[in-house]
């Protein structure tokens, strides 16, 4: 078994410490409509989404350096993608993974329906 530090360490804090990380460094650069998609047992991709606001591909791009940030300060690798087009950033934490929307491609995409769907099927097949 390989130890944290060989794995980069992308699972070394828990998923509440994670998206708190998270949280403080979008608020730090003013995203807005945070939205937390507990995502456990609906698949095997992450526990939890973290959805976030920004007003510009600038502003997208400033929020997502600043939770990679914290997260490399706290030890964690994290994994980037979309941050040359900033209209939709991805940062994988491990059990989170954080999507940073500029609003019209939050609205188009929109994550919060897609999984709650499936939420709702889960829940009428019970």
């Amino acid at each position: 078994m390989r130890s944290a530090r060989e794995t980069g360490r992308r699972n070394a804090l828990p998923e509440l410490d994670l998206i708190d990380l998270v949280r403080t460094a979008a608020e730090d650069k003013k995203a807005e409509d945070a939205v937390v998609l507990d995502l456990n047992g609906r698949t095997i991709v992450a526990d939890a989404f973290v959805i976030l606001t920004g007003r510009s591909t600038i502003q997208t791009r400033s929020i997502a350096d600043a939770i990679v940030e914290k997260a490399e300060g706290a030890g964690l690798r994290p994994r980037l993608e979309g941050h040359a087009d900033g209209g939709w950033i991805l940062i994988d934490l491990g059990h989170v993974v954080v999507h940073v929307f500029t609003p019209e491609q939050r609205q188009f995409y929109n994550l919060e329906r897609l999984w709650g769907r499936v939420s709702e099927a889960r829940a009428e097949a019970r």
